[in-house]
C-alpha cells in the first residue's frame, strides 16, 4: 500500500526522534528526563533553522552583513539567525545555565539556578561560506555537564575537557535535513519529513567502518602544513587503499559521509592558524563524541580529541578525525 506521493504508508510510522528519545530516557532509572527536554528543543531549532535555510534567497537572508565575528571570519546573515534560533530554543527552558557559541565573544547566560546544570556549546551555521551557493551546511553541537558542578549553576570555567559531554550531535542541511545524535548509547540518524513536521528514525546505530575510502582536507593549505601532515595524504592517495578524496568547505558534511562510508577529515595546523584552526569546544569536542560513539577515532594528532583540557572557550586544536585505523596510520606518520 502507497501514500499518494509514492511513498510507502508504513513510514509515517517510523519511530520519532522524540520518541526515540523518550524511550533512551526510560533505560535509566536515574534520568530525570532534563536532558530529553534540551535535545528536543535542539530538534525544534533545527526545524526552525532548517526552514530559513529553504527560503533564505526568497526573504533576503544571503549574504555577509559586513561584519565579523569574534573569530575575525566575515558574518554571514544566516549565521545571527542561526545563534538567535538556538537562544530563543533555551531561553525560557531553565536548564542551560551558558550557551557558548562561534558567533559570541562571551558565553551567553541563559538561566540561573541548581536546575541550570547544562553548558551548551554550538557551531550554528558550519560551512556558511556554502549557504550563498546553495551548499551543504550544517550545526554542531555538545551538552556538557560539569561533574563538579553538581548542585549549583553551572558556569563555563566548570568545563575541564570533552569528557564533560554527555550529548552530542549534528544538523545536516541539504537535499534532506538530518539530526544525528548521541547520548551514551550509540550513533543514530533521523530524518525530516516537511510534510509532517517530524524527525523520523532513517540511520539507526551508525557504525563507522574501521578503515575508509575517502579522505577531506583544504589541500589549498597543504604547502603550510607540516611535512607528516602531507607524507600522510601522500601516502593515502597511492598503493592499493587509495582513498578518493572528497571536501565540501562544511565538516559537517564530510564528516557525515566519513561515518556511513569510512574515511579520515583532517584540518592540520599551518602558518596562519599554528594551533589548528577549528575551536574545540563547539566543534571538535562534539564530533569526537559523535564520532566514538560510532567506533571511529578523533585526535589533535598526538592525543584524543576528548582528553584535551579547555583552557579557553573559543580554544582551537588540530583535528584528525573518522575511520579508526585511518586516524591510527595518521598518528603513527606523526610518531616516526
Amino acid at each position: 500500500m502507497t501514500s499518494a506521493g509514492g511513498r510507502p504508508s508504513g513510514d509515517i510510522f517510523r519511530l520519532t526522534l522524540q520518541r526515540h528519545i523518550l524511550e533512551r530516557q526510560r533505560r535509566h532509572a536515574r534520568a530525570t528526563g532534563e536532558l530529553s527536554t534540551v535535545l528536543m528543543q535542539l530538534a525544534h531549532a533545527a526545524k526552525v533553522f532548517g526552514h530559513a535555510l529553504a527560503t533564505a534567497a526568497l526573504d533576503n537572508q544571503l549574504g555577509p552583513t559586513g561584519e565579523t565575528n569574534v573569530q575575525g571570519e566575515a558574518t554571514q546573515k544566516l549565521d545571527l539567525f542561526g545563534n538567535h534560533a538556538i537562544r530563543e530554543a533555551f531561553v525560557r527552558s531553565e536548564l542551560v545555565a551558558a550557551i557558548v557559541s562561534e558567533e559570541d565573544d562571551q558565553p551567553t547566560e541563559v538561566a540561573c539556578g541548581p536546575r541550570a546544570k547544562y553548558i551548551l556549546g554550538i557551531d550554528p551555521l558550519d560551512g556558511s561560506s556554502n549557504s550563498g551557493v546553495n551548499g551543504a551546511v550544517g550545526t554542531i553541537f555538545g551538552i556538557y555537564r560539569p561533574a563538579h558542578a553538581t548542585g549549583r549553576q553551572a558556569t563555563a570555567r566548570d568545563l575541564r575537557s570533552g569528557r564533560d559531554i554527555i550529548a552530542a550531535g549534528y544538523v545536516l542541511y541539504g537535499p534532506s535535513t538530518l539530526f544525528v545524535y548521541a547520548a551514551g548509547d550509540g550513533l543514530d540518524g533521523f530524518t525530516l519529513d516537511r510534510d509532517i513536521g517530524e524527525f523520523l528514525l532513517t540511520h539507526p546505530r551508525i557504525h563507522c567502518p574501521e578503515r575508509g575510502k575517502y579522505y577531506s582536507a583544504n589541500v589549498g593549505r597543504s604547502a603550510e602544513w607540516p611535512a607528516e601532515f602531507r607524507a600522510f595524504t601522500d601516502a593515502l592517495t597511492t598503493g592499493d587503499d587509495a582513498h578518493s578524496f572528497r571536501y565540501s568547505g562544511a565538516l559537517v558534511a564530510d564528516l557525515h559521509r566519513n561515518l556511513l562510508e569510512g574515511g579520515v577529515y583532517l584540518y592540520p595546523p599551518d602558518r596562519e592558524h599554528p594551533d589548528g584552526k577549528l575551536r574545540l569546544l563547539y566543534e571538535c569536542a562534539p564530533l569526537a563524541f559523535v564520532i566514538e560513539e560510532a567506533g571511529g577515532a578523533a585526535s589533535t594528532g598526538m592525543s584524543r580529541v576528548l582528553d584535551v583540557p579547555i583552557s579557553s572557550i573559543h580554544q582551537r586544536v588540530p583535528l584528525v578525525i573518522g575511520s579508526r585505523l585511518d586516524v591510527a596510520r595518521l598518528e603513527e606518520f606523526l610518531r616516526r
